[in-house]
């Protein structure tokens, strides 16, 4: 949404602000990203703190080394298990409201499978809700890693990057509570947006594509237009009432 690559440049305010639209216009609960937790342990308390007053549900906070990387490119580096603990820790101290907190571990990838495991099982024992191994590579590896943790489990399928691509209910069958398809939505719409500005470039007229367009009736049902336009009548006729009676 900033334009900006998923390398922790984004700020807590930042995202809180964009959270806090978001739960704004939806009852849905909403998990936010909140990558290593924007600094170290204090810093994670006040990340609580701030999505809690955003009305959010979740957080996934990961054991990446600042500045982070995104979790499906090579160069990552872990924090050191302590480190990761006792932001899991704080987490959960700081928590007023029931936030849930997912432990992310990044480890499977960068000290092997093994240590993602033992990684997971100190999260857990640290309070994290819920694990979140990123980057593992296959059903095999899905379903190994759920036999090996006891909590529920969070999966990332996201596309072009390292994960086979795994259905909803093949993910429930190895053992996975919450599956996230973090940018596929915002990749539909970007390429969307390319292909109608060329077409604009080349042809000067949207009229080609007006088909794959949400249509006014469409976009007012979707933001409650009606509603908006209802209350500015009524006001209109409780102000006309005031000034009648005086």
């Amino acid at each position: 949404m900033l334009g900006l690559p998923d390398i922790g440049l984004t700020s807590l305010s930042e995202v809180a602000s964009a959270a806090a639209q978001i739960t704004s216009v939806t009852s849905l609960p909403l998990i936010v990203d909140v990558d290593t937790g924007f600094g170290e342990a204090l810093n994670v308390a006040r990340t609580v703190v701030e999505m809690e007053r955003a009305g959010v549900a979740g957080i996934q906070v990961e054991d990446q080394v600042m500045p982070k990387r995104c979790g499906h490119l090579d160069g990552k580096q872990v924090v050191g298990i302590e480190q990761m603990v006792e932001k899991v820790v704080v987490a959960k101290e700081a928590s007023t409201r029931g936030l849930v907190i997912i432990g992310r571990t990044d480890a499977a990838s960068v000290e092997g499978f093994d240590s993602a495991v033992e990684r997971a099982r100190a999260y857990v024992r640290a309070g994290a809700d819920m694990i979140f191994p990123e980057a593992l590579r296959n059903a095999d590896e899905f379903r190994e890693f759920a036999k090996k943790v006891d909590a529920p489990l969070f999966a990332n399928m996201t596309e072009f990057g390292v994960t086979d691509y795994i259905s909803l209910k093949q993910f429930e069958r190895l053992g996975y509570k919450m599956v996230v398809f973090p940018v596929t939505t915002f990749r539909v719409m970007m390429k969307a947006v390319e292909r109608s500005l060329q077409e604009l470039a080349r042809r000067g007229s949207q009229k080609g594509f007006l088909d794959e367009l949400m249509t006014r009736k469409e976009f007012y049902a979707l933001i409650d237009y009606d509603a908006y336009a209802k209350d500015d009548r009524a006001a209109s006729r409780r102000a006309e009432k005031i000034l009648d009676t005086n």
